[in-house]
């Protein structure tokens, strides 16, 4: 093994300290010598997982046009190919392997290509591990830490013709001068804080992102108001817990002043993910409820329906106190949709248990839910928990639990019906450039009959079909 890689230590990624990170405004630089290096080559990114590896997809797009590359979405005619990749899911990574082996015979066929894989995937030993191992064809791995690193990377894995690897496992620190290419016109994402420090048992994000890290307030609204002012209507406020925003920063702001400046910005439209319900404070409720432009769409992940299970996750709240959370957004914000994040077959989760998270679904009537068989990550608590449900008996409680939510799905979509809603319009349907799609506030997706309507305008839709997770309807 190299001496000079940087391997990943899950040790070093779970350490955590009071040492408040630091706001990094000239880390980044590309050298000289590698300005104009991608000049004539293409790269292809493949981003998996959550939004927050589409705002590092978009990070990496960046670093890279500085570089001199050009994005294809012709993965044959590149000449770097990024896989970008997830960890929170067994499936996520069974997808990612399979990738990486179709291909090999790219490789094969085009000796210079050069095949990098990042993200938090790469942030684990045994799968860093298993690359170097069994998939010699991978040119470069890095990880979620050291992206403003790329450039150097890049070069030295070009040039050197020897595999590279550097992944650090780290707190973190929050870096402000990273260039960006955004892959939309329309709505962005901006980070507003990076890590996690719930350490919930089944969950390897603290692992791969490293500590709770808020950037300062300014920062972000000067990101907003300079998207307002390239014609974005939407921005989603981004972080693996927003409302745990600030903590860190030994300041006064936390997320619902931030939340609050945000919308009076004048920004068209406002959302947030993902929320815990252990920091949601009635504050944010306020606020939430105050400014038309902060979107009545509340994604709540919950997990389970069960004291006991929350517990074991290490979740930090109860059903009840999440029944008042919800209670409180119903009860000012009567048309407010939601939607939720369940996990089913937890290590010996009971039929009682499993009825209790069915009963929470039938209080909340949700308006989406994704739902997981739970998946063991390698090096959290739960993983070294005895499981007695067997995956027949996972399998048919998912299935019971997605035709509740398919139920209530509908029964929400019905309520449209003749009704005239603003919809976001995000462009023409592939199959038919007569129909568009957009969402509205309550984050529904409408298709739509288009007459005069264009991309990143808001426009009024009658809705005269509900479907169980879309809208049908025609521009007024």
């Amino acid at each position: 093994m190299n001496s000079e890689w940087k391997l990943p230590s899950r040790r070093e990624a779970q350490h955590r300290t009071h040492k408040q990170s630091e706001i990094q405004r000239n880390l980044f630089v590309i050298p000289d010598e590698m300005k104009d290096f991608g000049n004539h080559r293409l790269f292809y990114i493949r981003t998996f997982g959550c939004q927050a590896n589409v705002r590092d997809g978009e990070t990496i797009a960046g670093i890279l046009n500085e570089m001199g590359y050009s994005m294809t979405e012709d993965i044959d005619s590149a000449d770097l190919i990024i896989l970008n990749t997830c960890a929170i899911r067994e499936n996520a990574e069974n997808k990612v392997f399979g990738e990486i082996g179709n291909l090999k015979h790219l490789k094969l066929r085009k000796p210079d290509l050069l095949l990098a894989v990042c993200g938090c995937m790469m942030q684990e030993e045994g799968v860093v591990d298993r690359i170097l191992r069994k998939h010699p064809h991978v040119d470069l791995i890095f990880g979620t830490h050291n992206i403003h690193n790329l450039p150097q990377l890049v070069y030295q894995a070009s040039l050197s013709k020897e595999r590279t690897v550097e992944v650090y496992s780290q707190e973190g620190d929050v870096i402000e001068n990273l260039p960006v290419q955004r892959f939309g016109t329309s709505k962005a994402w901006v980070n507003i804080m990076y890590g996690c420090d719930k350490f919930c048992t089944y969950c390897i994000v603290p692992y791969t992102r490293g500590k709770e890290r808020s950037r300062l307030k300014r920062d972000i609204i000067d990101e907003v108001r300079q998207l307002q002012q390239e014609g974005f209507k939407e921005v989603t406020l981004l972080g693996q817990n927003v409302n745990a925003y600030g903590k860190d920063l030994k300041m006064t702001d936390d997320f619902a002043q931030l939340l609050a400046a945000v919308a009076e910005t004048g920004i068209d439209r406002v959302r947030f993910t993902t929320s815990h319900p252990w920091d949601f404070s009635d504050q944010m409720v306020n606020v939430i409820a105050t400014y038309d432009n902060i979107m009545p769409y509340i994604h709540l992940p919950v997990q389970s329906g069960d004291n006991d299970i929350l517990k074991i996750m290490g979740r930090r709240y109860t059903v009840e106190s999440y029944r008042e959370i919800y209670d409180k957004l119903k009860e000012v914000m009567p048309g407010c949709a939601f939607s939720s994040d369940i996990i089913v077959g937890f290590p010996n989760e009971s039929d009682e248990q499993f009825q209790r998270t069915l009963d929470l679904v039938d209080y909340c009537h949700y308006d989406n839910i994704y739902t997981f068989i739970y998946s063991p990550r390698e090096g959290t608590p739960a993983a070294k928990m005895v499981d007695n449900v067997s995956m027949e008996t996972k399998k048919n409680r998912l299935q019971i639990l997605n035709e509740r939510v398919k139920k209530y799905a509908l029964e929400n979509n019905e309520k449209y019906l003749n009704q005239i809603v603003d919809v976001l319009v995000d462009g023409p349907s592939r199959k038919n450039e007569s129909i568009y799609s957009g969402y509205t506030d309550t984050q529904k997706l409408v298709n739509f009959k288009v007459k005069n309507a264009s991309v990143n305008e808001i426009i009024k839709v009658k809705i005269t079909e509900a479907k169980t997770f879309f809208l049908i309807g025609e521009e007024i």
